[in-house]
């Protein structure tokens, strides 16, 4: 890994997901060594990536064990995939070029995709659609999470629950993961804002723990807000905040 001091900083979230070769991460050790900026933020991105596969995760169905097994013996058995020694160089470069978004699609989405491919031909296209819109949101928070320039900051709300915004001002996007949340109580949600100057926009729902892409533009505005509020949302909240968080610069 040929870095400068720079350089070696944009690869924390790769290193984070366990996206960086043998020896890239040898190397990033040694740098971890001497930079605390990176020691914290590579701490932060393993949390909030762990944070994410939990909020995404579905639990298979009851019977998808029993059919897994019964259809073990009628699956033929394929040879590992080796690649050409030629190929080996060019690949890695590619590899690392794409390292976090792969990374953090595949990590995530094994937690939340586990169970599709076993009822699929059960649930047809409902399952289809969910995996579309699953696909979307992990495109979506990668994207984020994948940006140089993504920075974390952690909080925890009112009524307990634990918090967690990842922003890039390259991306213009924030993503917003809640753990431990209360259950809202009937005809109730909990609505997301953006404070721009001490005007709160609203900035999407979540009812439940989980992770969304804030809407809105996070580019000017100084913390994210969590209120309750009916359901559907509000224009402006109407309770005061459980959640006024700073976001990182």
């Amino acid at each position: 890994m040929k870095h400068d001091t720079t350089d070696a900083h944009t690869l924390v979230a790769a290193y984070a997901l366990g996206a960086l070769d043998d020896a890239e991460r040898k190397d990033f050790d040694a740098h971890l060594q001497t930079c605390e900026t990176c020691r914290r933020e590579a701490a932060e991105f393993q949390a909030t990536t762990a944070r994410l596969a939990a909020a995404v995760a579905q639990p298979p169905p009851p019977a998808a064990k029993a059919q897994v097994m019964a259809a073990i013996d009628g699956v033929r058995q394929l040879p590992p995939r080796v690649p050409a020694a030629s190929a080996v160089p060019a690949l890695g470069g590619i590899l690392r070029r794409r390292a976090v978004p792969l990374a953090l699609a595949a990590g995530v989405a094994a937690a939340a995709l586990g169970g599709v491919a076993v009822w699929q031909t059960q649930n047809g296209n409902d399952l289809e659609q969910q995996a579309r819109q699953t696909q979307q949101q992990l495109d979506a928070v990668s994207a984020v999470l994948a940006a140089p320039d993504a920075r974390t900051v952690h909080g925890r709300s009112a009524n307990g629950a634990l918090t967690t915004v990842v922003t890039s001002e390259q991306q213009n996007k924030a993503v917003f993961t809640a753990a431990h949340l209360p259950a809202p109580g009937t005809g109730r949600t909990y609505q997301l804002w953006l404070d721009h100057d001490g005007t709160m926009r609203p900035a999407g729902l979540i009812e439940h723990d989980g992770t969304v892409i804030l809407t809105g533009d996070p580019a000017d505005a100084g913390a994210v807000g969590l209120t309750l509020e009916p359901a559907g949302g509000s224009p402006q909240p109407t309770t005061d905040p459980l959640l006024l968080m700073t976001l990182p610069a």
